[in-house]
C-alpha cells in the first residue's frame, strides 16, 4: 500500500519513520460520595497526533484538528524541526515540538444517566446497612469509548474500536480511634451498562465486609514466615514487582533488573508468565495496538526462563526484532510506549486449599493494597489490606497493619506452589505521565520465606 503523500514528504526530508494516530473518543463518570451523586461528567474528544522518528531522535506534535489540512500543517511544523539546531543539539531521546491548537477535553455537566443514578444510591443504601460502623461510602463508575485509527510511512493503516469502562467501591469504617477501609473493583471491555445488575451490588458488600471485618483483626506479626497469596489478590505483584521490569524501553535503558537477561532462568520452574492483549472481555485488551500492529499473547517467561521483552516498534528496532503489539498510549496528546496489557502468571497444578494446609505457620494475602518498587534492583513494600494468620495449615484470625518487604527477582525463585485456579485485578497504569487500562492476575501461590512488616513479633 502506497504511504500517505504527507508523510511521504516527510520522509524526504529526513525521517526514518512517520506515524498519524487519529483518536475520537467519549467518557462518562458518576461519582457518588455522602449519599449523594456528586458528579456526572460526559465528553468527547478528538484529535491527530504526528510521531516522526530521525536518527535517535523521537519528534511528536499533535492537533485537535483531524483531517488532511491538519495532517499537513502538523507535518510542516515537524519538518521544520528535524534538522534544527535544537534537535541535532538533543541527539538522544524525546523532543515534543508542541501542539496546534491544542485544549482540554470538551466536557460537560450532565443530566444524571437515571439508571446508574438509581444504581449507586441503592447500592449505597446497602452498603450503609451492612454495619453501622461505616463512616463512608464512595462509588464511582467511569467509561470511555475510543475509535482510532493509524497510519505511517511504511503504508500500513489500521482501525480499532475499544471500550473501556469499571466500577469502583471503597467503604471506611471505624471503631473508636481504629479505621479501615475497603476497597474493591469490576470492569472490563464494555460500557457501565453491560454489566450484570448485581455486579456492583457484589462488590459493594465485598468492599463493606472488609473494612468491617478488619476493624476486629489483630495486629499483624512481623518477621519471616511463609507468605501465601490467594488468586484473589489478583496481579498486583506480578504488575508491579515483575511486569514493569519486562517493558522493553527500561530494560534497554538500564533501568530493569531484568536487563539483558534474555534465555536466563529468573523464576522457578513453576512460573510462567504471559501478557495477552486478545483476552476477551479484559480489561487491558485491544484488536490493535497504538501504532496499529496486531495485537498478541507474548509468552514473556517460560517455566522460569525470561524468553521476551514487551516493545513497541522503537524499542524492538533497537533490538533488531519486530514490536509484539505493546505500544500503547493514553491518547492523541502523548507517543506510545512500551505497555503491559493483561499480565499474568498462568495456572499451575496445585489445589488452593492444599497450599493452605501446607503451611504450618505463615500469613494469607486476599487483598493487596498500594505500594512501591525499584524496577532497577526490584526491591518492594507492599500494604497488605485483607489478611489471616496461618495457623497449623488453617486460616486462624484476621490481622491488620501487614506489609510484604522483598525483591521481585528473589520472590520469583522462591516460589514452590502454583495453584490451579486464577484471579484478576484491574486498573488504570501510570507510566510516563501516562494511564492505560490493564488487568492482572496470578493463581493461588506460595513464598515459602518473605519478611512480612507488622506490630506483633512472630
Amino acid at each position: 500500500m502506497a504511504a500517505d503523500p504527507t508523510l511521504a514528504r516527510l520522509a524526504r526530508r529526513g525521517a526514518d519513520f512517520a506515524e498519524f494516530f487519529e483518536e475520537r473518543s467519549s467518557s462518562l463518570l458518576v461519582h457518588l460520595e455522602d449519599s449523594r451523586v456528586q458528579k456526572v461528567l460526559q465528553g468527547d474528544e478528538a484529535g491527530l497526533g504526528l510521531r516522526v522518528l530521525a536518527g535517535d531522535q523521537t519528534f511528536y506534535t499533535f492537533s485537535q484538528h483531524r483531517g488532511a489540512t491538519s495532517g499537513r500543517r502538523l507535518a510542516d511544523e515537524l519538518g521544520r524541526v528535524i534538522g534544527s539546531r535544537a534537535a541535532r543539539a538533543k541527539r538522544y531521546g524525546y523532543l515534543r515540538v508542541g501542539n496546534a491548537a491544542a485544549g482540554p477535553p470538551r466536557r460537560s455537566a450532565a443530566p444524571v444517566p437515571t439508571e446508574l443514578a438509581r444504581l449507586v444510591r441503592h447500592v449505597d443504601r446497602l452498603v450503609r446497612a451492612v454495619s453501622p460502623a461505616i463512616r463512608q461510602v464512595i462509588i464511582a463508575g467511569r467509561e470511555r469509548r475510543q475509535e482510532v485509527r493509524i497510519t505511517n510511512s511504511l503504508g500500513e493503516s489500521a482501525r480499532d474500536r475499544r471500550n473501556s469502562s469499571v466500577w469502583m467501591v471503597q467503604v471506611v469504617a471505624a471503631d473508636g480511634a481504629v479505621i479501615q477501609t475497603g476497597h474493591e473493583t469490576a470492569g472490563g471491555s464494555a460500557g457501565l451498562g453491560a454489566f450484570p445488575p448485581d455486579t456492583l451490588e457484589r462488590i459493594g458488600l465485598a468492599a463493606a465486609r472488609r473494612a468491617v471485618q478488619m476493624l476486629s483483626a489483630r495486629p499483624a506479626p512481623g518477621g519471616r514466615m511463609p507468605v501465601v497469596l490467594s488468586s484473589e489478590a489478583g496481579g498486583t505483584m506480578i504488575h508491579e514487582a515483575v511486569g514493569h521490569g519486562l517493558e522493553a524501553d527500561l530494560a534497554q535503558e538500564g533501568f530493569s533488573v531484568y536487563t539483558k537477561k534474555r534465555g536466563k532462568r529468573i523464576a522457578s520452574p513453576l512460573v510462567s508468565v504471559v501478557d495477552d492483549p486478545t483476552l476477551c472481555g479484559a480489561r487491558g485488551s485491544y484488536t490493535v495496538d497504538d501504532e496499529g500492529v496486531p495485537a498478541e499473547r507474548t509468552l514473556l517467561v517460560d517455566r522460569g526462563v525470561l524468553r521476551a521483552y514487551l516493545f513497541d516498534r522503537l524499542s524492538a528496532a533497537k533490538d533488531g526484532r519486530t514490536s509484539n503489539g505493546h505500544g500503547r498510549r493514553q491518547s492523541y496528546h502523548q507517543r506510545p510506549i512500551p505497555r503491559m496489557s493483561n499480565t499474568m502468571i498462568l495456572p499451575g497444578t496445585h489445589g488452593p486449599a492444599r497450599i493452605l494446609s501446607e503451611v504450618k505457620q505463615g500469613l494469607l494475602v486476599r487483598k493487596m493494597g498500594g505500594g512501591q518498587v525499584n524496577t532497577i534492583n526490584g526491591d518492594f513494600v507492599f500494604e497488605v489490606t485483607e489478611g489471616y494468620r496461618i495457623e497449623g495449615g488453617e486460616i486462624a484470625y484476621p490481622v491488620r497493619g501487614a506489609t510484604l518487604v522483598g525483591n521481585g527477582p528473589e520472590v520469583l525463585r522462591q516460589i514452590d506452589r502454583v495453584g490451579s485456579d486464577l484471579g484478576f485485578a484491574l486498573g488504570t497504569c501510570g507510566k510516563g505521565g501516562q494511564g492505560v487500562p490493564v488487568s492482572d492476575a496470578q493463581p493461588t501461590i506460595r513464598i515459602p520465606e518473605l519478611t512480612v512488616g507488622g506490630t506483633e513479633s512472630s
